[in-house]
């Protein structure tokens, strides 16, 4: 026994130890990699199912449809006239139709304020009181006047309309049903949903004058086309990656895709041919939507509230027509009327690769944990490499005579060196407070500033490196081979404690983020080797938070052909802060600039005279 805890406490002080986490780092980022690239396979992912099975999809025949498309028409020939009108008189129109059909009419005005630019309307809604209800529930069904692409929802208004009316003709509701109509698809959901639950700024939004019951669900209708379509696309992902629960899509793919023989389609994958390439695209595109925290429609407001929502979109040439699609509603909503409680059953968390295929968070959390976790352990090793001294100097005495003495350098694993730790915790800490500016810059400065205020920030970003790094080299006191090390362990550290805590809410944002960042793992000082460093600086260059976001904004959308501009998304950013409390510019600018700002002042690191050396004779 004491043998085997003496060799246990050599190996701990074997210096080769220290050889192996950079190792471990890049293994663990390889295989996170391609942990997700496994995903699509059919031995990782599963098929969906319904889990809840009170919802019963496509069990009960609809009968919207016969009369109600000349309802339809007649309410779609009443809004066309309204097209090019104000949003007061638009909702004066609404308000005379919902009253003429006996239901109950409230409005609500907003007034928000993004980039310089002021963001107002009214909302109009009308209650549906449950003949078997006792007000406890709602459903809320939505048409926005205007979608997320500043397109009319021409159809989709006069559908609504239509529902509404054939909904009041039914005895058979427990749930109370909220006809809600914004005039966009993004700011009057938010004001509307905000006040619904009592957490609105009233200085902005008004509150509600009807309210209902706890909100069970909700369904957006975007439909813009006024020609026969082919299938439904599902448009899913809400606020900062939050997903509503998978038994809701579930749902309406079984009714649409089973009951209606319609196609469904997620991810504005068009055609699916259940490949290996179209699964991997289509879970792709949703990391990226949801590493991106955009709302992607009226739904996604209701997300963070617990309230599973969707949006549906009608598209392609086909020969399905309005019917179709009030159908599927109303498939959807008799499904959700059956429900005695809030669904809860089904996952939360999970990635679509095909409208019948998903992995749930335990099957692909590993892959972002992966990648968080070698900035983890790089960040332990260089703790301890900090507490042993750089070089001793042992004398070899060879003759009696000291002329003769030979000096060996070489280190010694067993001698503790004190670390300082002041000058590495101020750094860091001036690091991480630093990354308030560029937050509260991009989302405060009026539109007509926000490329200037960029283009400053990315040269002055490029140069406070060089800054800091010769403030570190001219000060009082060299800095030393170890407070380098405590600088970059605590770096890495903080890196890697965000980017884990961050995977299990959004887990894409954190696995970019953590892609991104992998190259400051391997930075090190390099005062000898000019070419190693400067390639180490071209690299985190490339691979800067200012110059993602620049390329990103000149790259083509996962619908459009060209980029939609460097000012644009930064409007979107600000838009999104103000309006939706999107936290990626949190992550962007307080998480991953930091490090990058500590990664470069490492690799411009020049330890010098400090460095203390432990003698033994």
């Amino acid at each position: 026994m004491p043998r085997l805890l003496a060799s246990a406490l050599s190996l701990r002080r074997d210096p080769r130890l220290l050889k192996l986490p950079p190792y471990l780092s890049l293994l663990c980022i390889v295989i996170g990699v391609v942990w997700l690239f496994l995903l699509p396979l059919d031995d990782y992912s599963r098929r969906t199912y319904i889990s809840e099975n009170a919802l019963l999809p496509g069990q009960v025949h609809t009968y919207f449809g016969g009369s109600d498309q000349n309802v339809f028409r007649a309410y779609k020939h009443e809004t066309d006239e309204l097209a090019g009108k104000g949003n007061i008189e638009v909702n004066d129109k609404l308000e005379s139709i919902a009253k003429g059909l006996g239901l109950k009419v409230g409005r609500q005005n907003f007034t928000y304020s993004s980039a310089g630019n002021t963001h107002s309307g009214q909302n109009i809604y009308a209650i549906l009181q449950a003949p078997r209800g006792d007000a406890t529930e709602a459903i809320v069904l939505v048409a926005a006047w205007k979608n997320v692409k500043g397109e009319l929802n021409r159809s989709g208004v006069p559908l609504v309309l239509t529902l509404a009316r054939y909904f009041k003709r039914w005895s058979l509701w427990s749930k109370d049903i909220i006809f809600l109509f914004t005039p966009d698809s993004i700011a009057g959901p938010q004001a509307w949903v905000d006040a619904y639950h009592d957490a609105h700024d009233s200085s902005r939004v008004a509150s509600l004058p009807l309210k209902s019951g706890a909100l069970q669900g909700a369904i957006a209708l975007d439909y813009t086309r006024e020609t026969r379509f082919q299938s439904v696309h599902i448009v899913y992902d809400g606020v900062n990656g939050q997903l509503p629960n998978l038994d809701l899509i579930n749902s309406v793919n079984h009714v649409a895709g089973g009951q209606m023989g319609m196609g469904v389609a997620i991810q504005e994958m068009w055609k699916h041919s259940n490949s290996y390439h179209d699964r991997l695209q289509t879970m792709l595109r949703g990391m990226l939507k949801q590493g991106l925290g955009l709302a992607s429609g009226p739904h996604s407001s209701f997300i963070p509230y617990h309230v599973d929502a969707v949006t549906l979109q009608p598209f392609g040439e086909g020969w399905q027509d309005e019917m179709a699609i009030g159908r599927v509603i109303e498939g959807t909503f008799r499904s959700l009327n059956n429900l005695l409680e809030h669904l809860h059953q089904s996952f939360f968390f999970y990635l679509l690769m095909q409208r019948e295929r998903f992995v749930s968070i335990g099957t692909y959390l590993p892959s972002a944990m992966l990648v968080a976790a070698n900035f983890t352990i790089m960040a332990i090793a260089l703790w301890v490499k900090s507490g042993q001294p750089d070089v001793q100097e042992i004398i070899t005495e060879k003759t009696k005579t000291a002329e003769e003495a030979e000096r060996i350098v070489s280190p010694n694993p067993h001698v503790a060196s004190e670390r300082d730790l002041f000058l590495p915790l101020v750094l860091v800490a001036v690091c991480q407070f630093l990354g308030v500016v560029p937050l509260y810059l991009f989302n405060h400065l009026s539109e007509s500033a926000l490329i200037p205020a960029f283009v400053l920030f990315s040269v002055l970003s490029s140069i406070l490196p060089f800054l800091l790094s010769n403030l570190l080299h001219t000060s009082t006191t060299s800095t030393t081979t170890q407070q380098y090390h405590l600088i970059r362990s605590f770096s890495l550290l903080l890196l890697g404690m965000f980017l884990s805590s961050l995977a299990t809410l959004n887990f894409s944002l954190a696995f970019f983020v953590g892609v991104f960042s992998a190259p400051l793992t391997f930075v090190r000082p390099c005062p000898n080797s000019s070419t190693l460093k400067w390639l180490s600086m071209v690299v985190l260059y490339v691979l800067s938070p200012t110059t993602v976001v620049l390329v990103a904004s000149m790259l083509p959308g996962l619908d459009e052909k060209v980029g939609c501009g460097l000012g644009e998304v930064l409007r979107q950013a600000a838009f999104a802060w103000d309006v939706t409390g999107t936290y990626t510019p949190v992550v962007v600018w307080c998480v991953w600039w930091p490090a990058w700002i500590v990664g470069v002042v490492s690799v411009l690191g020049r330890p010098g005279a400090g460095d203390k050396k432990v003698k033994k004779a």
